[in-house]
């Protein structure tokens, strides 16, 4: 598996700033991967560039060893004339019914399978999305703050068995959160403060498993250089 961008370019129509601009990084092998930095740097366009294929021309991009692409974000919402159980069914093939249990159980939303997605928190709903998107079949999935409004140690849990789950996998995990990402990723590629006009830095994380011995100085040298790297 190999995710690589070469000398990417990208504005919007009708803008004279460049979103992003001559970027190129590349991350190899399944694994907990992160894009990371101040909101409005070309987070979020990147993931959506990759997870187009119209984008993946010209060698601009490169997805190696990876045909599904899927994209989850914050604040997408499901239909609401069916329960939120209903609709995890509709998406999970029958050999992987004991998988979708087993999330549901570890995402905590047994409670709210009868309900529909309208009538869940905002942090309930972006479990109940992920876990759509778990179920269908991905090489890559990015999520883009796809934990949010969901409590930190919740959080730490789910990404914890993401990692033991899915391990064959890779993923983007776009979040604000420093301490986090450093924690649990493995590749972080840091954006610059001012769009288009500052390099990115690809940053090597602690990328913690499940059952891990964290070591706290060198999660802060992890947490001080994706700084310095503004």
């Amino acid at each position: 598996m190999r995710l690589e961008c070469n000398n990417l370019n990208f504005t919007y129509p009708g803008s004279r700033t460049a979103v992003i601009n001559n970027l190129s990084f590349s991350m190899k092998n399944p694994g907990f991967n992160s894009l990371f930095g101040p909101s409005g740097v070309g987070k979020t366009s990147l993931a959506k560039m990759i997870a187009n294929s119209n984008f993946k021309c010209n060698y601009d991009i490169v997805t190696e060893d990876m045909d599904t692409i899927l994209y989850s974000y914050n604040l997408e919402r499901l239909p609401g004339w069916l329960s939120t159980g209903k609709h995890l069914n509709k998406v999970t093939s029958p050999e992987n019914q004991s998988l979708k249990e087993q999330l549901i159980e570890i995402f905590e939303l047994n409670d709210v399978l009868g309900s529909r997605f309208s009538k869940l928190s905002m942090g309930q709903q972006n479990r109940m999305n992920l876990i759509r998107y778990l179920m269908q079949d991905f090489d890559l999935l990015i999520m883009d703050e796809s934990l949010a409004n969901v409590d930190e140690k919740l959080r730490e849990t789910i990404i914890l068995a993401i990692k033991e789950l899915f391990n064959d996998k890779m993923f983007l995990y776009i979040s604000h959160n420093l301490m986090e990402v450093s924690k649990f990723c493995s590749q972080i590629l840091v954006f610059g403060k001012s769009p288009g006009k500052k390099d990115c830095f690809v940053i090597e994380g602690q990328d913690c498993k499940k059952g891990y011995l964290l070591d706290k100085k060198q999660l802060d040298m992890t947490m001080l250089e994706i700084m310095n790297a503004f």
